[in-house]
């Protein structure tokens, strides 16, 4: 197997920068000690901690009390939804038919506990559909989650519409932003959520760490005890490194205002340019179409397709990732796998997509580590792996 040497993986994870290394490695060598302890190297690690947080609030222009730093999104996600829901009384759940699994899974746990689940379906494209928002933000609705931007098909959803709508009902809203904020960071009022998930390794940070960013007011339960740190809603010795990280990830992007763009600006200065170039070449070969929203409703630097044959019939987009990896590309397969067994996309079929296609869907996410020599190679490797399973 040739060793991948164009990575448009994005969505999954982003390899980090030159910077955020060089910072985790300095503060493991320098600042190592438990940020809980008294001494000079504690209150040394304490220090920098404190800092870290205040550069991280002000990158989204909130209190340092509102930031919880978690293991990542997952970790947020069910701190969010299943801290926010232990204050109330259990009563419906509302949440996208696109959703990550971490949110379907903690929604899952809030089953258990006596709380309904309704579904908000999508259109062709992905987007929820807003004509039913009067009826599913009725009563009994009590709590929302609505992802910011679809991994699999680069949706972006109308997320401070919808939080506008929550709070004027008094319903707690949380959002997923685990793919939007790698394409610029937003301030975190400007969404009109009341609580918000992301991921340092989704922007080029470390792996193992993320936030969850709530609103003042608004009631958390913890969902694990111990020695009380992060405002005790989130116990365990903070990973002064990790945190370090992802300040230093995160003060590369753009900013991201919703209230006047539709469109993040994108994680690079040629990102979308490039996003748009390769789409245009992927589409030019016979049997690929574009699936999802068009280039001004979705992420600057995704492009998901249905592949199949110059005949049009559908390829396996796992068989298709395996021989683009094999040829020096690595991308993704939108459809799931369990136990190596083929199944449907969930997000393709919620879209309405024909059951031949479901497992068809081929994602290529960018990032600023790309350049176009190598991107302009893209087109006839995917030529060629079509080809071979044609």
């Amino acid at each position: 197997m040739v060793e991948a040497e164009i990575y448009l993986d994005a969505a999954a994870t982003t390899p980090p920068r030159s910077e955020v290394i060089d910072v985790v490695v300095q503060v493991q060598q320098a600042v190592w000690a438990n940020p809980s302890s008294l001494h000079v190297a504690g209150l040394k690690a304490a220090e920098l901690l404190e800092r870290s947080r205040w550069k991280l609030a002000r990158r989204f222009v909130v209190s340092p009390e509102q930031l919880v730093v978690t293991s990542g999104a997952t970790e947020s996600v069910h701190l969010g939804l299943l801290g926010s829901a232990a204050a109330l009384q259990p009563s419906r759940i509302v949440v996208s038919a696109v959703e990550h699994p971490a949110v379907l899974a903690a929604s899952e746990q809030l089953k258990k506990q006596g709380w309904t689940i309704a579904v908000w379906p999508v259109d062709a494209t992905g987007h929820i559909r807003l004509e039913l928002m009067d009826q599913l933000l009725a009563p009994p609705t009590r709590l929302v989650s609505l992802i910011a931007a679809q991994s699999e098909v680069g949706t972006l959803q109308p997320v401070a519409c919808v939080g506008k709508a929550c709070r004027e009902r008094g319903i707690v809203f949380h959002s997923d932003a685990t793919q939007l904020i790698p394409q610029g960071c937003p301030q975190f009022n400007s969404l009109n959520v009341d609580l918000l998930s992301l991921s340092a390794h989704k922007f080029q940070g470390p792996r193992g760490i993320g936030l969850l960013i709530r609103r003042p007011t608004l009631a958390i339960q913890p969902l694990q005890s111990g020695g009380g740190q992060e405002f005790g809603l989130r116990s365990g010795t903070e990973p002064v490194a990790l945190i370090a990280g992802m300040v230093e990830a995160l003060s590369a992007l753009p900013t991201f205002c919703p209230e006047y763009q539709s469109v993040p600006p994108g994680s690079g200065p040629n990102v979308r340019q490039q996003r748009d170039r390769l789409l245009q070449s992927l589409l030019k070969i016979p049997g690929f179409r574009l699936v999802g929203p068009d280039v001004n409703n979705r992420l600057p630097n995704h492009i998901a397709v249905l592949a199949g044959t110059d005949r049009g019939y559908p390829i396996s987009a796992r068989s298709m990732v395996r021989e683009l990896a094999h040829r020096g590309v690595a991308c993704s397969s939108g459809s799931a796998c369990s136990s190596g067994k083929r199944i449907d996309s969930p997000i393709l079929s919620a879209m309405g997509v024909a059951k031949p296609w479901r497992q068809s869907g081929l994602r290529f996410t960018l990032g600023p580590w790309l350049d176009d020599v190598a991107l302009d190679l893209v087109p006839d490797v995917v030529n060629a792996a079509q080809r071979s399973l044609s």
